[in-house]
C-alpha cells in the first residue's frame, strides 16, 4: 500500500468547558488549524497514483463548510473541541466523502508545537 497526503487549514473560534475554572484554554479563542488527510491504497498501473489530490480536496470541502470561521462548541459532536475529539469527528466526515477503506488517518495542529492524530 502506498500512502499520499494532502495539507489544508481552517480558522475557527472554541473554548473547552470541561477544564476548571482559571485554565486559559476553558476562555474563548481560536486557533488557525492545519490538517493533513492520508489516504492509502494501490498505485492504479495505468493512471500511477493512488487517488487524484482533487478528490481529497473536494472531500475536505464539506469539512471547510462547516468548521471555518466557526465556533466549534456549536458544531454536533463538537461541543467539547479538543484536538483529540477535532480529529476523530474529521475523519468520519471525510471517510463519508472518500471511496470505501482509502482514508488511513487525519493529522489536526492547533498550533505549531501541538496537535492530534487519528487513525482508527
Amino acid at each position: 500500500m502506498t500512502e499520499i497526503w494532502k495539507d489544508f487549514t481552517f480558522e475557527a473560534a472554541h473554548l473547552l468547558p470541561n477544564l476548571p475554572d482559571g485554565h486559559k484554554c476553558k476562555r474563548l479563542h481560536g486557533h488557525s488549524y492545519r490538517v493533513r488527510v492520508v489516504v492509502g491504497g494501490d498505485v492504479d498501473s495505468k493512471l500511477g497514483w493512488v487517488m487524484d489530490y482533487a478528490e481529497i480536496a473536494e472531500a475536505w470541502q464539506a469539512v471547510y463548510d462547516t468548521l471555518d470561521h466557526r465556533y466549534l462548541n456549536d458544531v454536533p459532536g463538537l461541543e467539547n473541541p479538543t484536538t483529540e475529539v477535532v480529529a476523530p469527528w474529521i475523519f468520519k466526515v471525510l471517510d463519508a466523502h472518500l471511496p470505501q477503506d482509502t482514508l488511513v488517518r487525519v493529522e489536526v495542529r492547533e498550533t505549531c508545537t501541538a496537535g492530534a492524530t487519528y487513525s482508527p
